[in-house]
């Protein structure tokens, strides 16, 4: 199957002019050295694009207002999983945690309070990234906090590179000729679509490595032609 959603060039010249514009304001360090690493090209192929599967646990839905709490990540290349690149860590928030998003996401007021500062993790995950592509399941989540830690920490917003396989799902069940519930496009019940192992949620490493093996699922159905340019969220 091949999405008809093709991004025009003139999408990726909008794209590229943000790319540099973020790059003259950011200061000397991990946020330029991101921006000044080239992007993947629209017309790669899709087994052939590098890209890093990424999850976040944060305090709550609001990207101003709640923080990052755990960031997780892993790599994948040639249409392989790299479990060696794996990364996984707590972040200090410097405030207590509610105890409703405790029971969601396990993290606790002392596991928090041992963990790193948000620019030494943030660092992390931007060197991971540099010339690659965020793989995520919802996007919003990922790129509004992502954007959010880096206009803290140096002043600018990114442009963000994403492949959303909760869009990569929708596109399929938005060509059938029936209504579906939207809890179909929970990261679990397409895991179970495809006969994937179950994985315990909200756990950040342990939710990138299962966006990672849903998508090399769901392009196993794709068309060999299909490219990033029709893929990008």
């Amino acid at each position: 199957m091949m999405w008809q959603n093709q991004l025009p060039f003139r999408w990726w010249l909008g794209f590229e002019a943000k790319r540099k514009r973020a790059l003259a304001l950011a200061p000397e360090g991990p946020l330029k050295d991101f921006l000044a690493t080239p992007f993947p090209d629209l017309s790669c192929p899709v087994n052939e694009l590098p890209l890093v599967a990424v999850d976040f646990e944060t305090t709550g839905l609001d990207a101003v207002a709640d923080k990052l709490l755990s960031v997780g990540f892993c790599q994948l290349e040639s249409g392989l999983i790299n479990l060696g690149s794996s990364f996984h860590q707590i972040i200090n928030t410097k405030q207590k945690l509610k105890p409703e998003n405790v029971v969601v996401h396990h993290i606790t007021d002392e596991q928090q309070q041992q963990g790193l500062p948000l620019e030494e993790v943030v660092e992390d995950l931007l060197k991971a990234l540099a010339g690659k592509v965020m793989l995520v399941h919802f996007n919003q989540i990922e790129r509004h906090f992502l954007q959010q830690a880096c206009l803290e920490l140096y002043g600018v917003k990114p442009p963000l590179l994403m492949i959303d396989t909760l869009l990569i799902a929708k596109r399929r069940l938005d060509q059938r000729d029936v209504a579906y519930d939207p809890s179909e496009l929970r990261l679990t019940n397409q895991r179970s679509y495809y006969q994937l192992p179950h994985y315990a949620a909200h756990n950040a490493l342990s939710d990138a490595v299962a966006t990672a093996e849903l998508f090399l699922a769901q392009t196993t159905h794709l068309s060999k032609d299909t490219t990033l340019s029709s893929l990008l969220a």
